[in-house]
């Protein structure tokens, strides 16, 4: 394998990583614009508020977060 087929790949790889990217961006902007499919606002996100502090703990959000991306990149995987 050449030097240049390796930088192909990876050029590659990096062009669908930014797309991906761009992708979920604009997904997470056009969400914030249906009450109903904000995340950050899940059952198990946990949101605590005192005067001068306020701690946010997205821990449903992560796990629906990880739960797709677990079955994409599997999806991905079985490609092959």
């Amino acid at each position: 394998m050449k030097v240049n087929e390796g930088l192909g790949a990876l050029g590659k790889w990096l062009v669908a990583v930014g797309l991906s990217t761009a992708a979920v961006g604009a997904l997470v902007l056009l969400a914030s614009r249906f009450p109903g499919l904000r995340l950050g606002r899940l059952p198990g996100d946990i949101s605590v508020e005192r005067p001068g502090f306020r701690l946010y703990l997205p821990l449903g959000t992560s796990i629906l977060l990880s739960v797709v991306l677990s079955l994409v990149l599997w999806l991905l995987g079985r490609r092959r």
